[in-house]
């Protein structure tokens, strides 16, 4: 193989690919990336491939110039730091002999030791997925929604998905199709996310739990909000294809879907909250941020003391040994019963960072049950009281 390369595509590509390689495995092939050139009427392409087996990504670079055609398997680490420290070369000529890689510019070569491209994992293509093959049956769903859309949903959800938690199941992201309604759910067991989009075509129901780390390497490949991303949904596993033709895809991520059951997180979501109130989302976040500084391990919380006559919050905090904090906040609006709640004010934080909206609405209904955040007619967030006696 011989193939001549924009440096900048190839490192980004790389540094891409590399995020779901395995750092370290008994199986070597899973530290490495797999390049692939070919030469074809539509033109010279290179494609880059890694794994971990448990989550894979391809990435095509078309802005190559294949002078022969194959394949290697080069570590990745390595790959990664030499690429990004011949910054200034505009092109880099990448060459392989037997196992051995070449990496060419004008005033270096590096010769990298490498594995047999044939011992790469098979990896999966968006069509085999979808449509099926004799040893698995084809995508139970298959959909198509803009790649903003995409990273709005996994940006809203993911901050509450547990964090290598005993229940398995919540250590990724729910994602549910009903129709031309796709909505993604995470929860820690303390806090849940809950965010919603409506999607161009109806289809088959189904629901699959994405892993973490792939709901992570999405949003890597988002660069583009308008780009179409092509899902598919199988019993174990979930592809996503970035471009106009999911066979013709610029990335394509598989990964396998957590096993295990969600919780039923629509017995979560509390209904019955008469307690309502309004509030400008960036005022809200300051204030805190500002009580949240007098807090510690042992007393983490934030006291939020509503008034409905004046329609007021006053946020305080105490940390022993080292202080108080007191935070007066004027409400957009007020309706209920005045109330004394605790937050963990970190997970308060976490969401208001996601919301886009200007103002929020937040209903309680007494200072021992959740509160619910509304943001727009497609957020929703829960979160459990922290006592604060």
């Amino acid at each position: 193989m011989k193939v001549i390369c924009e440096r900048a595509a190839l490192l980004e590509a790389v540094n891409q690919v590399s995020s779901v390689v395995a750092s370290r495995s008994p199986r070597p092939q899973l530290t490495c990336i797999k390049f692939s050139a070919s030469k074809s009427a539509e033109g010279d392409e290179l494609v880059l491939s890694g794994t971990d087996a448990e989550i894979a990504l391809t990435v095509r670079i078309g802005r190559v110039d294949v002078v022969e055609e194959g394949s290697s398997l080069v570590l990745a680490d390595k790959l990664r730091q030499i690429v990004s420290a011949e910054d200034n070369e505009n092109t880099l000529t990448i060459e392989t002999n037997a196992d051995m890689t070449h990496i060419k510019g004008e005033d270096a070569h590096f010769t990298l030791h490498g594995f047999d491209p044939n011992d790469f994992p098979v990896i999966a293509d968006y069509k085999t997925l979808a449509e099926g093959s004799a040893a698995a049956s084809p995508a139970k769903t298959m959909y198509s929604t803009d790649a903003g859309i995409l990273d709005s949903l996994i940006t809203r959800t993911l901050f509450a998905a547990a964090r290598e938690n005993s229940r398995y199941a919540i250590n990724g992201v729910l994602m549910v199709r009903d129709g031309k309604k796709l909505e993604m759910v995470a929860t820690d067991g303390r806090r849940l996310a809950k965010s919603a989009v409506t999607i161009a075509s109806s289809g088959e129901a189904a629901q699959c739990i994405i892993p973490s780390k792939a709901l992570s390497m999405l949003q890597k490949l988002t660069a583009d909000e308008n780009e179409p991303v092509h899902i598919a949904i199988t019993d174990n596993q979930a592809v996503f294809a970035f471009g106009d033709e999911p066979t013709d895809s610029r990335a394509v991520l598989t990964t396998n879907l957590v096993e295990g059951t969600f919780p039923p997180y629509e017995d979560v979501i509390p209904r019955d909250l008469d307690i309502k109130v309004t509030f400008n989302r960036d005022t809200l976040a300051s204030a805190v941020k500002r009580a949240a500084l007098l807090t510690n391990e042992e007393s983490r919380g934030v006291r939020m003391a509503f008034t409905g006559g004046d329609k007021s919050l006053m946020l305080s905090s105490r940390a022993p040994e080292m202080g108080e904090a007191t935070i007066n906040v004027d409400l957009a609006d007020y309706d209920g019963a005045d109330i004394e709640i605790g937050f963990n004010p970190a997970f308060i934080t976490d969401a208001l960072k996601v919301i886009n909206d200007p103002q929020i609405m937040i209903e309680l209904k007494a200072p021992n049950k959740p509160g619910l955040f509304k943001a727009g007619g497609d957020f929703l967030y829960v979160v459990m009281p922290v006592n604060l006696s």
